[in-house]
């Protein structure tokens, strides 16, 4: 024991290296506790704040990987800061991600907890049997009713998180005498109120699933399932607005309406979803897996909107008290008289004085639009649905040969095709009678009675009621085709794997609406523009001997944009970005590990660069009354760090966790920028002064030592975990060259430009833990209890997200203004404590 004692101080006092050995071996749903595995609601994306969501990885044999998904989940933290394009989601084989926007909403299988267990997880470097693993790893889900754990299953679950109560039910049957196989799954997760003031939840999961085996050599299996939810969502708030609500998690979305509460942003989520699969095994060495995919996700989410009147929000920039007093020191001394602080102490008393003055006051807006249907006027303020709809059907197959003891190849082909449905409705006039599908924000520059203010020349002046569509209307049309390889043999102490994919990517807009704006080019089909893309990756690692394994990877692809960031302004026109090309990618690792009956340990280093990134940003720019569609192309981006994880044998029943990252992942360069404005039928250039802008949305520094105990069916878990460096999302705003030549001393002396420093987020500590206990009773069944904690210590300064506010601290005609809106990113933080008590019973 003291030898154990001594190599654990040095373990906790040096770095301990490893690296992830290729191992794709099924991580079963009988090598998880049932107690041990829950998504959270940031794993699953259905959080509205979430507006990148987390990676989930696993590897058997990489300690850090094991661990971080779940771990850093309340903090959203994603796998080397990656965006989550660069995680691959299949299930039976086929990619199931989003081939628009690049990403897989975990919601979409929200509920499917039992069934998500059975699951092939390969890291960059490693090889599977269904793909070329991503940049950040790739899952594989198995649906098939016959790979399912046999038996029943309840749980039932009460929390204060995103639901409050969660019931689960689950049946396998395992394969009958006549080769059949039966899976069903219900849950439903509900709560009149989530963690967060204003919020509500209520979802109900399905699956159902059957297997049946033609012969000795022949299985066919089709499942389907769905996930109809809705949901209220939270607002990021300023440092201000918290302050003001004495509250972290103040909400600007919900608002009292004859005294209930009402939340203006409401989710609408549902994509059900099939899929067949024939496997087919040829020989003992030789197996073909086919899968045919559809899914058709409706998703909708609301907004209250205004119209020739003043913003509602209750957080709205023109009603805080710092907009009547400079409580920056700025030298602003108009704004620092006594009257000017009299002003700011009067905004103070009135927003602390009761909640519904920092609420939507949903009351008054009727009243207003009551006012303005007596003057034959149209409606002041509303509430507009966003739609975006996906029609989306995959072919994937899949040959692997074990051509001797070893060495194995894996070989396939995948078609995609996906049609994305995007338009706006009225959802709710509020009370008023009257609304025109004309651009509001275009009046003003143009006569109120010209073309240039249409929304749809080919139906002039629409009346709009509720249900209608008005604003816009598109569908963008996303098809791929590609195929693909993998080899991997072992020889001697060498372990060797090449990896590669060849395709083609294409996709076109079509316009439902004639945009005055953009009379010749809206309405109709723009030109399609296609892109071949692919790659290739390989690793080698040499077995050291007494548990000691290097390896080194390096890949270098080539990926068509995403249609979501090719259109230069897919609301109003078919108009593709400028100098769209191919993003290309270097990626490289080299990782060290060991394994030994009592210590696991594994670091790892990375370095990848992408070129020619193109990205797109919508914001509303308020300086102008105006949205502004903006185009980054030419982007250079690098992403490199370490990470550390260990797991050391104290005793047979303790366990001590350490894993860490610090990482990098930034602009490289500057970039070129395409803008347009909803007021203007013209686009204005300009270069982005962002290189050095960090990825924003998940820490760049984070680390964990935790304890875990397990014993005659007790399970006790406690991690500390630390999380620095949290960038919110920058603005490109700020950082237009010409805006920030027009800003005092926005250019130095030695013609350099001044560039703002982009903003962080709090980190800090937060204590999680859990405790559980399995009861075996008779005839195999099983009863567990567990509760899961997290921030325990109740840190709710830790800050998980947010955004800098796209508006200048200086006016148009160069004066300066009151509120100073480059001190006020708005935020998100974490939960405070909340947890989960799950009763659950198994046979």
């Amino acid at each position: 024991m003291r030898i154990k004692v001594n190599l654990l101080v040095f373990v906790l006092c040096s770095v301990s290296p490893s690296v992830a050995q290729n191992n794709n071996q099924r991580q079963q749903a009988q090598a998880l506790d049932d107690n041990s595995f829950t998504f959270t609601e940031s794993q699953l994306d259905e959080d509205a704040n979430s507006y990148q969501g987390v990676t989930i990885l696993n590897s058997n044999t990489n300690t850090y990987a094991n661990e971080v998904g779940y771990l850093f989940s309340p903090v959203r933290f994603r796998y080397r800061a990656l965006n989550q394009k660069y995680n691959e989601i299949y299930i039976n084989g086929a990619p199931v991600n989003d081939v628009e926007r690049g990403t897989f909403s975990y919601s979409s299988i929200g509920g499917l907890n039992q069934l998500t267990r059975n699951v092939d997880f390969t890291l960059p470097f490693e090889t599977g049997s269904f793909g070329v693993s991503s940049l950040a790893g790739s899952n594989n889900y198995d649906f098939r009713s016959g790979d399912q754990r046999v038996g029943h299953r309840f749980s039932l679950g009460a929390a204060n998180r995103n639901y409050t109560l969660r019931g689960m039910y689950t049946f396998n049957s395992g394969f009958n005498k006549k080769g059949w196989a039966f899976s069903a799954n219900v849950t439903y997760r509900w709560a009149d109120r989530g963690y967060v003031e204003g919020t509500y939840y209520n979802s109900l999961s399905y699956f159902f699933g059957f297997e049946k085996l033609l012969g000795r050599n022949h299985s066919l299996s089709f499942s389907t399932w769905g996930n109809p939810t809705e949901r209220s969502s939270q607002g990021a708030a300023t440092d201000e607005s918290f302050w003001l609500a004495n509250d972290y998690q103040y909400n600007p979305y919900w608002g009292y309406q004859n005294g209930k509460k009402r939340n203006s942003r409401v989710v609408n989520d549902y994509a059900p979803s099939a899929l067949l699969t024939w496997d087919w095994k040829i020989t003992e060495k030789m197996k073909l897996t086919t899968t045919l995919l559809g899914k058709y996700s409706i998703y909708k989410s609301t907004k209250l909107n205004y119209n020739n009147s003043d913003n509602p929000a209750p957080d709205y920039w023109k009603s805080l008290p710092s907009t009547f007093y400079d409580v920056w020191n700025t030298g602003n001394t108009a704004l620092q008289t006594d009257a000017a602080y009299q002003d700011w102490q009067r905004a103070v008393d009135y927003f602390k004085y009761r909640k519904e003055n920092r609420q939507i006051q949903w009351d008054r807006l009727y009243w207003a639009n009551r006012n303005a249907n007596s003057l034959g006027r149209d409606a002041m303020y509303y509430v507009e649905a966003r739609h975006n709809n996906i029609l989306y059907l995959t072919l994937a197959s899949t040959l692997s040969v074990v051509q001797t003891k070893n060495s194995n190849w894996n070989a396939g082909f995948v078609l995609t095709t996906n049609k994305g449905m995007h338009y706006k409705t009225m959802d709710d006039m509020l009370g008023a009678e009257y609304f025109h599908n004309i651009n509001t924000y275009a009046v003003g520059n143009y006569s109120p009675s010209s073309d240039w203010v249409q929304y749809d020349l080919n139906h002039p002046n629409a009346t709009v009621g509720e249900g209608d569509k008005f604003g816009y209307n598109y569908n963008i049309y996303t098809h791929k085709a590609y195929a693909w390889a993998n080899y991997s043999s072992t020889f001697g102490r060498f372990h060797f794997t090449l990896n590669g994919k060849i395709g083609g990517t294409g996709f076109e807009r079509d316009g439902k609406m004639k945009n005055g704006l953009f009379a010749e080019n809206s309405y109709g089909k723009s030109g399609k523009a296609r892109f071949l893309d692919g790659g290739g990756k390989a690793a080698l690692s040499w077995d050291a001997g007494q548990g000691h394994v290097l390896s080194v990877g390096a890949g270098y692809q080539w990926n068509a944009p995403l249609a979501n960031v090719a259109f230069a302004s897919a609301e109003m026109n078919n108009d593709f970005v400028r100098n769209l090309k191919n993003e290309r990618i270097l990626s490289t690792e080299f990782s060290y590990q060991y394994s030994g009956t009592w210590l696991r340990a594994n670091l790892s280093g990375y370095f990848t660069q992408v070129d020619d990134a193109t990205e797109w940003t919508c914001f509303y720019f308020d300086d102008i009354n105006s949205f502004s569609y903006n185009s980054l192309s030419g982007l250079q981006k690098q992403y490199y760090g370490a990470e550390l994880g260990m797991n050391f044998k104290i005793f047979s029943w303790l366990d001590l966790k350490a894993v860490g990252t610090i990482s990098e992942a930034k602009n490289s360069s500057n970039a070129d920028v395409i803008y347009l404005n909803s007021t203007q039928g013209e686009y204005n250039t300009d270069r982005a002064l962002i290189k050095n802008m960090r990825e924003s949305g998940t820490p760049l520094t984070a680390a964990s030592l935790g304890l875990d105990y397990h014993n005659k069916g007790w399970f006790v878990t406690l991690s500390c975990n630390y999380y620095d460096r949290i960038y919110l999302s920058y603005s490109p705003y700020w950082r237009y060259a010409k805006k920030v030549a027009s800003l005092p001393n926005g250019v130095n002396e030695d013609g350099s430009y001044n560039v703002s420093s982009q903003d962080k987020g709090k980190g800090g500590f937060m204590l999680d833990g859990s405790i559980g206990k399995s009861i075996r009773i008779r005839r195999g069944g099983m009863l567990s209890f567990n509760l899961m904690l997290t921030n325990i210590l109740n840190n709710e300064k830790i800050v998980t997200g947010g955004y800098e506010q796209s508006r200048s601290d200086v006016t148009n005609s160069g004066n300066s203004r009151g509120y100073i809106f480059s001190k006020n990113p708005k935020k998100y933080h974490v939960y405070g404590t909340n947890g989960m008590f799950q009763v659950s019973y198994r046979f």
